[in-house]
């Protein structure tokens, strides 16, 4: 039957022709839409895009320039807001992108530990790095880095992270012709194609963050439970397992709390007594990094312990007790 496979491929390459189409009058909207929503903390990876929008730019499709400026404003005009969020809310604001991004709770830590060693360097590096990206502004702002200072060095990294890409389509750009070609026998296929993809990624994404929750099944003890204790004048151990860039820019922790570095704990594990209740806590989602910490030490003999359920922000939330160096204070 030529005059139906014939019919069959016109409208297949109509259809493919009607994307491509799309593409190329919305490819500057798609572009900035897409590169805002990953640097909200979406788990949309900006660096597909980035790479056709170079390959258009090299066919001449799409404006070099505008390509090369648009995610740079979007991304360093959301950096800008997660710095002064994280200037004004502290921790609670890197909570909220481990949720929205669906990272694993521990990407907290691990983020706050690249900024301890990489300093300024890590706003240039963390968007090549997935996990780190969104969460390194808001912890400029926890860490009281000097505005102009995030300003130049974010601009950097958003300026060598969409440059990579942008090149890199932009060098491939001859072959972009081809490739479309080589798409066209799937036509309107190929929307689907890329959506089964992303939603492949997500569901990867969420599975992870599943599996790792259930890593952190243990028992733990409520902030009620423990203001009992405290009370009560029982000979209650509390280590508080926050990272000390987040300490200091919030030295409130709970009466009695001893600060330790997780490393610097369990190197103490020869000490660290037997025969009391030892309570940790951090301020991680899930209380990852307690939880994690309590699941190691257990492992290595020590039973009486166990993490404070939702961390410090539940002891807070409660209005219990809080102190500063040397001074008993009131939650706010």
């Amino acid at each position: 039957m030529p005059g139906l496979e014939a019919k069959w491929k016109s409208q297949k390459t109509k259809q493919m022709n009607e994307i491509v189409e799309f593409l190329f009058r919305h490819g500057y909207s798609l572009l900035i839409t897409w590169v805002l929503a990953e640097e909200a903390g979406l788990p949309l990876p900006s660096a597909p895009v980035l790479l056709a929008a170079g390959a258009l730019a090299g066919a001449g499709r799409m404006y070099l320039p505008v390509v090369v400026a648009m995610p740079l404003l979007a991304a360093t005009t959301c950096d800008t807001l997660w710095y002064i969020l994280g200037r004004q809310r502290g921790g609670v604001v890197l909570r909220l992108i481990c949720r929205i991004s669906l990272e694993p709770d521990s990407c907290v830590r691990r983020t706050q530990l690249s900024f301890e060693r990489r300093g300024v360097w890590a706003l240039v590096i963390a968007k090549f790095v997935p996990g780190l990206s969104a969460m390194t502004a808001p912890l400029a702002g926890i860490s009281r880095m000097p505005w102009r200072r995030f300003a130049l060095f974010d601009a950097l990294g958003s300026l060598l992270w969409s440059c990579t890409y942008i090149a890199t389509g932009f060098v491939f750009s001859s072959k972009l012709e081809r490739a479309l070609a080589s798409l066209q026998f799937l036509g309107g296929g190929l929307l689907a194609l890329l959506l089964t993809t992303l939603g492949g990624y997500l569901v990867w994404k969420w599975q992870n963050r599943r599996r790792f929750l259930r890593k952190l099944k243990i028992a733990r003890i409520t902030p009620e439970e423990l203001k009992r204790r405290l009370d009560a004048r029982e000979d209650v151990v509390i280590v508080d397992l926050r990272h000390s860039l987040e300490f200091d820019a919030e030295p409130q922790t709970i009466f009695g709390a001893v600060h330790m570095d997780p490393a610097d704990l369990e190197e103490a594990i020869e000490v660290i007594p037997r025969d009391r209740e030892i309570v940790l806590f951090c301020s991680c989602p899930n209380e990852a990094t307690a939880a994690q910490m309590a699941l190691r030490l257990r492992s290595r003999g020590i039973t009486r312990i166990r993490p404070l359920a939702e961390g410090l922000d539940g002891w807070r939330k409660r209005g219990f007790p809080l102190q500063v160096p040397n001074q008993a204070v009131e939650a706010s």
